[in-house]
Order: C-alpha cells, then structure tokens, then sequence
C-alpha cells in the first residue's frame, strides 16, 4: 500500500485533490492511503508516509520540509501546479508513484 501525504497552507485545498487521486488508484486497483494535512502538521504525519506531496503555495517551505523528510527517507515534492489547479488526480497519483520508486 502505497502512504501519500497531501500537505497545503491549512490542509483545505488539499481535500478535494485527495479524492480524486483516491479514485484514481481505485480504478487502477492500487492500494493507497492519501491524506491531507496543514502545513503545520506536515513534520509530524510524514513519519507515516512513502512521500510528501505539497501545494504550489508552500514551494518556499521545499527544502525545509525535504530536511525533516530524510529522516524517514522519503521525498518531497511540489504538486504539479496544472495538476493541483486541476485537481487531476491521475497527474498527482503518478507524480506521488514516481517519487517512491525513485
């Protein structure tokens, strides 16, 4: 089961990008948890997550995040600022993939 965490300005905008990434690994049969989170819970939820992904909005707090992130070895990463504004759930599903398996 792949853990993706979600983490924007109050975890808000977020939600909406969670379900359809949710749908998306349904309609692929993937298992996955994918939560979303305000920024200042991420430190805290990401010791239960494969990676971080993050709203385009709090780019500035990257490689802050990423530092806290090496301890679990996981990756941070910025959402896709067409998929977030989209709320693509494929886009983000496969940009969330692709940084596990690197």
């Amino acid at each position: 089961m792949k853990k993706i965490l979600l983490a924007c300005s109050s975890g808000m905008s977020t939600s909406l990008l969670v379900t359809k990434m949710e749908k998306y690994a349904d309609s692929i049969g993937e298992e996955a948890k994918i939560w979303a989170v305000g920024q200042d819970q991420a430190k805290k939820e990401m010791a239960n997550a494969d990676v971080v992904l993050i709203g385009p909005q709090m780019s500035f707090l990257k490689k802050d995040l990423q530092k806290e992130a090496e301890k679990y070895e996981i990756q941070v990463d910025v959402i896709d600022m067409m998929a977030y504004g989209m709320a693509d759930g494929k886009k983000a599903f496969e940009q969330a993939v692709s940084l596990i398996n690197k």
